[in-house]
């Protein structure tokens, strides 16, 4: 027989039993989609990396109490929410070391669920408030739009002065300039000076709906106690950054007032060490990815197993038939072997093209560039391939060692 009439064989059979086939195709299709959906989505993140991650202006390292994900559980979590506050003291303390050895240091503190009003129009509850000094924008990779930035006198006076994102002067001030506009923002009155420009979303979350304010306002305002202040520091050039680090964590131990023995009680990331923990975490999601898929494919691999012994069982009078009149052996075998390869096969393709498209989706919700991942497709394609002879094998032997006088026999 040729490879051809094999083939047509195989689908005529599998045609026959299409509901039986479908349902054994859905276990390899699981396992594919599980996988290449992640793998998609990861891969389609990765080129978005520079944008989404960078948050932090080029040179720049920041002193936190926090890590940058600040997720973690258990004793580590409570590791950090132990740690002493790094507070304003300290980090005029820090500032006062460092100044004339940076070319910015900027210092933050955030509070999330800020809503602005002018002339009766609301924003969302949930605009990111921070209270800083005229280098957040430097240490923060955002420009500004028109108007201008904060400066040393506005943190010295505690101006009641605003510098406000892109998406809050849309929404209060569709029709005019927002410069000179007093606005109430959770309940304190501020004088727009400023607009951001546009910066877009990153993994999803608007980085727009934004509002600064002088730092020493912003404690006078909401409050100083249990609060901690971030500080980010920007080196001269790429060549002093780590000369500057050095220096800066000197600096940050002295204000943290930790004696020589005492180890860092603060947190220090870059850009660079953002970039490695989300690198750790994709390659976590893949292992995760990969293990579900496992065991999700195992399972279909098992059931085309047990199927194709039905169909043995079932066609074995067939058998019997197309062994005497002249079938081979090996013919047998190959027929019964396509048909497991053909249903892994197919249900590999239906997983791939239902993962590209569902990672792909999540990816445009990122704002993710749109990919498609031809290395792990064909690495699906091949360990469906792989299925579908590994665990048809068996069934196949069956039938081609199948002695033709007995299944003849058989009713």
């Amino acid at each position: 027989m040729s490879f051809r009439e094999t083939l047509i064989m195989a689908m005529s059979s599998l045609g026959a039993n299409k509901l039986r086939a479908a349902l054994t195709m859905t276990g390899i299709t699981i396992g594919v989609f599980s996988v290449i959906s992640v793998m998609t989505a990861i891969g389609a993140l990765q080129s978005s990396i520079e944008s989404g991650i960078s948050f932090l202006g080029s040179n720049i390292f920041q002193f936190a109490k926090y890590p940058p994900n600040g997720n973690a559980s258990g004793n580590v979590q409570k590791k950090y929410q132990n740690r002493r506050n790094v507070t304003y003291r300290q980090a005029l303390r820090y500032y006062g070391l460092m100044e004339g050895d940076a070319r910015e240091i900027c210092l933050k503190t955030f509070d999330f669920n800020g809503q602005a009003v002018y002339n009766g129009i609301k924003t969302t509850p949930s605009l990111t408030v921070v209270g800083t000094n005229g280098a957040f924008l430097a240490a923060n990779a955002y420009t500004l739009g028109y108007g201008r930035n904060l400066n040393d006198e506005d943190v010295e006076l505690a101006r009641n002065v605003l510098v406000v994102g892109k998406m809050i002067e849309k929404r209060l001030f569709p029709h005019e300039s927002p410069i000179g506009k007093v606005i109430r923002l959770s309940g304190h009155t501020f004088t727009i000076i400023g607009v951001l420009a546009e910066k877009g979303t990153s993994f999803g979350q608007s980085q727009d709906d934004i509002c600064m304010l002088p730092l020493t306002r912003f404690f006078e305002n909401y409050g100083e106690a249990n609060r901690t202040v971030n500080i980010a520091t920007q080196s001269f050039s790429q060549e002093n950054y780590n000369q500057t680090l050095d220096k800066g964590i000197g600096a940050m131990r002295i204000a943290r007032g930790l004696r020589a023995n005492q180890e860092n009680d603060f947190e220090i990331y870059s850009n660079d060490s953002l970039k490695s923990a989300f690198t750790s975490i994709a390659g976590v999601v893949s292992i995760g990815a990969f293990v579900i898929s496992f065991i999700a494919l195992i399972a279909a691999g098992i059931g085309i197993m047990n199927i194709m012994l039905v169909s043995v069982t079932e066609r074995t009078k067939e058998i019997g038939v197309r062994k005497s009149i002249g079938a081979r052996s090996r013919d047998i075998l190959r027929q019964f072997l396509t048909e497991a390869v053909l249903i892994s096969e197919a249900g590999g393709i239906v997983g791939i093209i239902l993962g590209i498209i569902f990672g792909n989706l999540l990816a445009i919700w990122l704002k993710a560039d749109v990919i498609f991942p031809f290395g792990w497709a064909l690495a699906g394609l091949v360990v469906c391939s792989a299925i579908g002879i590994g665990f048809g094998f068996y069934p196949a032997y069956r039938a081609a060692a199948l002695d033709p006088i007995e299944a003849l026999r058989f009713e």
